[in-house]
């Protein structure tokens, strides 16, 4: 069980309150508002009412003792500002905050967050590369220069992997294969890939890109 501070219990934040606290996690969810709280109530550990720019009230909350805190509020740069630096002003470890826009996230950042999402942003590139290629069914930035994609093969991508050759033509390594229920970890070069079967690739995103590309058939 892990610990979450989320601030700010709209669309997004009360979706991953109560995303996290299902898959057994303490979340404590705060928002100023008493509806948003409410709503929530009963699907998070603790749903608090409080101004999250009040540095007293997240000490009482014991804030700095969650590993994650998370500001989630959307409709205003302040509020994220504000509830942004109250978290690191009072000792949080880990303060994941919510951006709008590339121009937000740039002043969360710099105001102390130590990471920031732009769920819209990243979404939309998301269902922007999945139009581009459809059998590629998910896509994971792993740092700042790696992606992991789990691929469904088709065509070109069938055969044995000496041939298909991968890290020679992409750089890129398969991780495993997923056929019929079973899984294939680390498969050799005598492995086959077939129609329908589900891999998972790693490598740097330019790399993944190039691959991404000849899926695609761009």
């Amino acid at each position: 069980m892990r610990e979450f501070l989320i601030i700010g219990l709209g669309r997004f934040g009360s979706a991953l309150a109560e995303t996290l606290y299902d898959m057994g996690h303490e979340v404590v969810g705060v928002d100023v508002a008493e509806d948003a709280a409410a709503k929530v109530m009963n699907r998070v550990t603790h749903a608090v009412i409080l101004d999250a720019s009040d540095e007293a009230a997240l000490t009482k909350l014991d804030a700095a003792n969650f590993e994650h805190v998370i500001i989630a509020i959307g409709t205003s740069l302040e509020a994220s500002i504000l509830a942004t630096v109250a978290a690191k002003s009072v000792g949080a470890k880990n303060v994941i905050a919510k951006a709008d826009s590339p121009l937000s996230a740039r002043v969360l950042s710099s105001v102390g967050a130590d990471e920031v999402v732009q769920p819209e942003l990243e979404m939309g590139v998301r269902l922007a590369r999945q139009l581009d290629a459809p059998n590629i069914m998910e896509s994971f930035q792993m740092g700042a220069n790696h992606s992991l994609v789990e691929i469904e093969t088709e065509g070109k991508l069938c055969g044995p992997l000496r041939e298909l050759k991968l890290p020679d033509r992409f750089g890129v390594q398969i991780v495993a294969v997923a056929r019929a229920g079973g899984l294939e970890v680390s498969p050799g070069a005598e492995f086959e890939l077939l129609e329908g079967d589900r891999i998972v690739v790693i490598g740097t995103n330019e790399d993944v890109a190039k691959l991404r590309s000849f899926v695609g058939g761009t």
